[in-house]
């Protein structure tokens, strides 16, 4: 009873910070935590635990043990989550070196910063989206589909974006870093799934993969997005050489043109705030911050 009068009181306030926000889902399965604030009101938040096997995709990105907070704070804000916090670290079991605790909360939720930061946690990755229309520039590089013929250039692109964002971000080059991109990227061109490259003179420096996604009840992307068909870019990567030349921008005019129709509901995508290049770039594409995920490593500095 509890959870469901917490959960309507943040749907509240979500819709009242951010119109953007989809409605809160219903929190999924995991250990439940419940704190008290000084004044005697109850929060409450659920907790669940990943292990991603080695040679897992997500393990470029994440630590193989995750352990991600899904706070229900009704409508204390950033007192909420302080607690939740507070009582999640008397409660957090041992963990060893490749782990994390993660929390996504609304990036204009600027009350809850303050917190998150005191506890530990950096802000290492946005989802942001768009949901109007941009003029397209004038292309700067010749860009296609990619087909199979370009696997070994799509994966050299893709390298050159997780050694960066391991520079900058959360970004990590394990040793089956190129087996595991490798196969993602075969994974992608085998189901159709759009990628393009965009080439100078004859030369791959540049590729992105995006398609389109339906945002419908019970699916990942309804917790993030609201109701419609969205447009996901997955990967977008130019080579040091190309940078700032306008290589991402005509990928992602591509992209836009291609994939975003009268029917679509808007894109998003991920990107690193530390990564000095990407928020510019995605703001002057038409992308906002959304959802912040909060990080810290390992899981066991939660302080």
């Amino acid at each position: 009873m509890i959870l469901d009068a917490l959960t309507r009181a943040q749907a509240a306030r979500f819709a009242a910070l951010d119109p953007l926000l989809p409605e809160p889902a219903p929190p999924p399965d995991g250990a439940v935590l419940t704190a008290a604030l000084p004044g005697g009101e109850r929060v409450a938040g659920v907790v669940v635990r990943t292990l991603h096997q080695p040679g897992a995709a997500q393990t470029l990105w994440s630590a193989r043990d995750v352990r991600e907070l899904h706070p229900i704070v009704g409508g204390t804000g950033g007192a909420g989550v302080d607690a939740l916090l507070s009582r999640w670290r008397q409660r957090l079991e041992p963990s060893g070196p490749d782990s994390s605790c993660v929390v996504t909360w609304p990036s204009r939720d600027a009350e809850a910063t303050a917190p998150l930061l005191a506890h530990g946690f950096v802000p290492l990755t946005v989802l942001a989206a768009r949901t109007g229309r941009l003029p397209l520039g004038t292309s700067v590089c010749a860009v296609r589909r990619a087909t199979p013929a370009d696997l070994d250039a799509l994966v050299d692109l893709a390298m050159a974006e997780v050694e960066y964002a391991a520079l900058v971000g959360g970004g990590i080059v394990r040793p089956d870093a190129r087996a595991i991109k490798r196969a993602t990227v075969s994974g992608h061109l085998e189901r159709g799934d759009p990628t393009w490259i965009a080439e100078l003179e004859g030369v791959a420096v540049g590729m992105v993969e995006a398609w389109e996604t339906d945002a419908q009840p019970g699916s990942w992307a309804r917790t993030r997005v609201r109701a419609g068909r969205w447009v996901f870019v997955n990967c977008l990567s130019v080579l040091p050489s190309a940078r700032g030349l306008g290589v991402g921008r005509t990928l992602m005019d591509a992209v836009h043109g291609a994939l975003l129709g009268p029917r679509s509901a808007g894109s998003f995508l991920y990107y690193n705030p530390p990564n000095p290049l990407s928020p510019t770039f995605w703001a002057r594409q038409g992308y906002r911050p959304l959802w912040t995920v909060w990080e810290l490593r390992p899981a066991d500095a939660l302080r």
